[in-house]
């Protein structure tokens, strides 16, 4: 199957967009260290990061086809939630979060936004995300409604711009593990919803 490079916007929009080919980014001895160090260079004194989303995924993409090493940084999933976090770098002051996620088969996630940019690169399994996007009303300002969702397979990634609100749930047999990559949070920018009660409460 063709490998897919998504961007999800705070309203709602999902958009396939131009990927690179993976036997174009293959290197030799391509590790997490330079995958870090080149993020950095790419962010480094940007006021828009979000801008910079297609050459960030190209960069999540080169890693991925490089290093069997990130592929194989997993946990199995925790019995009680369905989910666990493997977090693979982790330095004072540094202000990416770069981790791997696993999901039991048909767990489910909240609904919800980041309050920063969000690449995420499926590695193995399958994840449904559903978007949404606010639908403010008269009664309220954090009604929310769907506008769509897709099935990412292994080899695919989305990306997210900071209001960007999606959901996610493994399908399929086999836990689903995903490489995600995150901007600094902005605290007071990242909420849940409730598409029930149409309430938004912090993160």
């Amino acid at each position: 199957m063709k490998e897919r490079d998504w961007l999800v916007t705070g309203d709602g929009n999902y958009q396939p967009c131009k990927a690179v080919r993976s036997w174009d980014l293959l290197r030799e001895n391509y590790r997490l260290y330079r995958f870090l160090t080149e993020m950095e260079d790419v962010l480094n004194d940007v006021e828009d990061e979000s801008s910079h989303l297609p050459e960030m995924r190209m960069l999540v993409r080169r890693l991925i086809v490089n290093s069997y090493w990130v592929q194989s940084q997993y946990l199995e999933p925790d019995p009680q939630t369905g989910t666990s976090v493997l977090l693979l770098y982790d330095e004072l002051g540094f202000p990416l979060t770069v981790q791997t996620v696993t999901f039991a088969p048909g767990t489910k996630s909240n609904i919800h936004n980041h309050g920063t940019w969000g690449i995420v690169a499926v590695l193995k399994g399958q994840e449904k995300n559903t978007f949404w996007r606010r639908n403010h009303s008269l009664e309220t300002q954090d009604k929310i409604e769907t506008t769509g969702e897709i099935t990412l397979f292994p080899g695919d990634i989305v990306s997210f711009t900071p209001d960007a609100i999606h959901s996610v749930q493994a399908v399929g047999d086999e836990p689903t593990v995903t490489f995600n990559i995150y901007g600094e949070t902005v605290p007071k920018e990242r909420f849940e919803f409730d598409s029930v009660s149409h309430v938004a409460k912090k993160f």
